[in-house]
This record gives C-alpha cells, structure tokens and sequence, in this order.
C-alpha cells in the first residue's frame, strides 16, 4: 500500500484545513488509519486513528473536539479535518495504515507511511 498525504497549508490560529490521505492498492479498506504528527525538534506523536469500518474512532487528548478523522473506502481516501488550529498545532503531518483488527495509536504498529505534508498555524 502506498499512502499520499495532502491538503497541508498556512493558516492563522482559529482557521481550518483538511488533511487527505490517498491510497493504493486493494488492503486500504482492511487497514486502521493513523494520522501522526512532527513538530521540529520534536519525536512523532499520535493525533488520532480510525477503524477499517469507520465504526470506532481515537483521537489524542490535544486534539479532541477539534480535529476529526475519518474515511471513504469506496475512495480510498482517510481524511483528518482539522478546526480552531493552534500554533502548536504546527508540524508535517502524516498518514499512515495498520494491519490491525483494532484502532492503534503506537508507531510500531503502524507498517505503512506517506510523505507527509505540512501545516503551519501562526498566531
């Protein structure tokens, strides 16, 4: 499986944007879905992560009631949209697909990376 991630950007604090993940191949629909992010000078970190049906959702405690993930597998396509953006909310953000049978929020278990795309929030 090959991951795209896109739709990173500049915005002010409070402003929105939404993040895809495009995919390849036919496992998409089998995969839990990751969304991880890197601010400089920092390690990767969890933002939230979706089950192969959609039916159960995680999301990281920074982001809750703001960002939101979710998916289309008829596109094979995850999505993370991102509300009331935070300076700190500032790092590339990630995709990434797990073999997983429940939602996982570890690296570790994640087997499948895009490239990445950046969002930067100023205040």
């Amino acid at each position: 499986v090959q991951l795209q991630a896109s739709g990173g950007g500049s915005v002010q604090a409070g402003g929105s944007l939404r993040l895809s993940c495009a995919a390849s191949g036919r496992t998409f629909s089998s995969l839990v879905m990751g969304w991880f992010r890197q601010a400089p000078g920092k390690e990767r970190e969890f933002v939230a992560a979706i089950l192969w049906s959609g039916a159960i959702t995680y999301h990281a405690d920074s982001v809750k009631g703001r960002f939101t993930i979710s998916r289309d597998n008829a596109k094979n396509t995850a999505y993370l949209q991102m509300n009331s953006l935070k300076p700190d909310d500032t790092a590339v953000y990630y995709c990434a697909g797990a073999p997983s049978v429940r939602v996982v929020a570890s690296i570790r278990d994640y087997d499948y990376w895009g490239q990445g795309t950046e969002v930067t929030v100023s205040s």
